[in-house]
């Protein structure tokens, strides 16, 4: 089922997974998502102390479990591609970790996370294979957490891949 803008309104965790009607993108939802994570970053980030920002994002991950899980379930799929929370999320952890940092360095930070996150080599495989549901089953808490996880990962990824740059230049 590809959901509509009266699903993003139909259920309180839809507007929250589908990222605020982001998701709903009929071409890479997760490019637009992220998009979507960057802009708001960009228009909140100076409001808020590191320590609240933590909290934003321990908050929006919980939430987002909640989020995930449940519209999964309405959209009768494990991991629906509309669902961006997780992009969301893990790309505000990515921003937050590498600022203060430019718009190039945020450009070059998008592009890295996106190539972890759609490519899903080594790790992120692994962790996006860990929380798949089984033969079939309906989406659960751990199916919720899965739509996150790989996508946590993702970001460490590119986390790593800048620290990495950082040291060595």
């Amino acid at each position: 089922m590809n959901p509509t803008w009266r699903f993003l309104f139909a259920h309180p965790a839809h507007p929250i997974a589908l990222g605020f009607g982001s998701g709903l993108a009929p071409r890479a939802p997760g490019t637009v998502g992220t998009l979507w994570a960057w802009l708001v970053f960009w228009l909140f980030r100076e409001d808020f102390s590191d320590t609240q920002f933590a909290l934003v994002l321990a908050a929006a991950l919980a939430i987002g479990w909640w989020a995930c899980t449940a519209t999964a379930r309405h959209l009768g799929s494990a991991d629906p591609g509309a669902i961006v929370w997780d992009e969301v999320v893990a790309f505000w952890l990515v921003l937050w970790l590498v600022t203060p940092a430019g718009f190039w360095a945020q450009a070059v930070a998008f592009v890295l996370f996106r190539f972890f996150d759609a490519a899903k080599p080594g790790p992120v495989a692994w962790a996006d294979r860990l929380f798949k549901a089984r033969g079939g089953a309906a989406p659960g808490w751990a199916q919720g957490f899965g739509i996150l996880f790989d996508d946590l990962v993702a970001a460490l990824c590119t986390l790593l891949v800048i620290a990495l740059w950082r040291w060595w230049w």
